[in-house]
């Protein structure tokens, strides 16, 4: 049994059940049941037509839900009657329960939480243990997403780049439990981008593609960071960078220029050369200015200081990056890099030992210790 052949049947199954009659969290819950049903019955006996009997079932589930709910008795007349078995309609909504998911009304999180249960189909388990909480937590969080949303209608129109940020706050989580999600939103934005001919959804992809083809290099055996610059290329995958590539090519000769392109070409330009030595930096610095341009984003400005460091040296990276609130994560970081760079240890040291101090995760943290305590113990010698 495939779990991603399941997994991407779930958004159409769905829709043909709000077309049906039900209504969306009604429709959700009966599809989930579906698929626990399918992990347990698929094994030993596969249907022909996975869509047709994940249908079939879920179609139950939600009569037998709603009969047993005297609150609904009245939709009883609507959902009496099975449709007879048959082809599926032609109609696929997967492209609006993306929108649906990524409603403006629901915050973030719960954003990310259902869209990965309605339109990606894992299980509020799953997801529980991707985001290391407790799974009474994630159901909570879903049912209130759900009941938000309660009141849209699936044929309003919605925003793709609230789907968009939702889909690279997935990303950026990574792998935690036994769900991958930087795989899962990879798979989600590709199915996306089938559905939607749009520059910026092949933007993202291209960007997922690029950062993800360099994973196994990001960290030692002992599952400490790897800067990149230190990183070993060999280890990177040249098919998906290839793949990533082709693809914002293909996006930045629609000339509709947006964020995800441009943080995609940067990705690129470092995919692209073979030492660190030999980036281009220069190209990354006008990338980054673009970027800027488009988001006016603090953290792009403390990236393009970085930037601006190698292509024009040290001193001009410090006087861009005092241009930028010292308030902002990682600008101690980067002052203490551009200061290493800059051949003034003690302050370096000073501000990796600053930065480690709010870092936002274990590694990170790590990493920037380490860096002071090199530091430190080189004034020692």
């Amino acid at each position: 049994m495939d779990e991603v052949v399941l997994r991407t049947l779930t958004p159409t199954v769905i829709g043909i059940l709000v077309r049906r009659g039900a209504d969306f969290a009604a429709a959700e819950n009966a599809v989930q049941d579906a698929l626990v049903e399918a992990v347990r019955v698929w094994r030993a006996d596969p249907p022909r037509d996975p869509q047709g009997w994940l249908i079939t079932v879920a179609w139950r589930k939600f009569l037998d839900a709603t009969r047993t709910d005297t609150s609904r008795r009245r939709r009883e007349a609507l959902v009496e009657v099975e449709p007879a078995p048959g082809p599926a309609p032609s109609v696929d909504d997967t492209l609006q329960l993306y929108f649906l998911c990524a409603h403006p009304s629901l915050a973030p999180a719960s954003a990310v939480a259902l869209t990965l249960r309605a339109v990606g189909g894992l299980t509020t388990r799953q997801i529980a243990q991707a985001y290391l909480v407790p799974e009474a937590t994630m159901a909570q969080r879903i049912t209130r997403a759900k009941r938000t949303i309660s009141k849209v209608r699936l044929d309003q129109p919605g925003d793709v780049a609230t789907v968009l940020r939702v889909l690279y706050l997935v990303f950026n989580e990574g792998y935690s439990g036994d769900v991958d999600l930087a795989a899962e939103a990879i798979r989600l934005t590709r199915q996306l981008a089938a559905e939607v001919r749009h520059e910026e959804v092949a933007g993202l992809l291209a960007l997922m593609l690029l950062h993800h083809a360099r994973r196994l290099a990001r960290t030692a055996a002992d599952g400490s960071l790897v800067p990149l610059a230190e990183q070993d290329r060999s280890l990177w995958d040249t098919r998906l960078i290839a793949e990533g590539i082709d693809v914002l090519q293909a996006a930045l000769a629609r000339d509709r220029l947006g964020e995800f392109q441009a943080q995609a070409a940067i990705a690129a330009l470092h995919a692209d050369a073979r030492t660190a030595e030999e980036t281009d930096w220069v190209q990354i610095v006008e990338w980054y200015d673009e970027l800027v341009r488009l988001t006016d984003s603090p953290v792009a400005r403390l990236n393009r200081a970085v930037a601006v460091g190698e292509a024009d040296g040290p001193r001009a990276g410090l006087a861009a990056l005092a241009e930028i609130d010292p308030a902002l994560p990682r600008y101690a970081a980067v002052g203490a890099y551009l200061h290493e760079r800059d051949g003034d240890p003690v302050t370096a040291a000073r501000l990796y030992a600053d930065a480690a101090r709010s870092a936002s995760s274990l590694a990170e943290r790590d990493h920037l210790t380490r860096q002071a305590a090199r530091l430190n113990a080189q004034k020692c010698r």
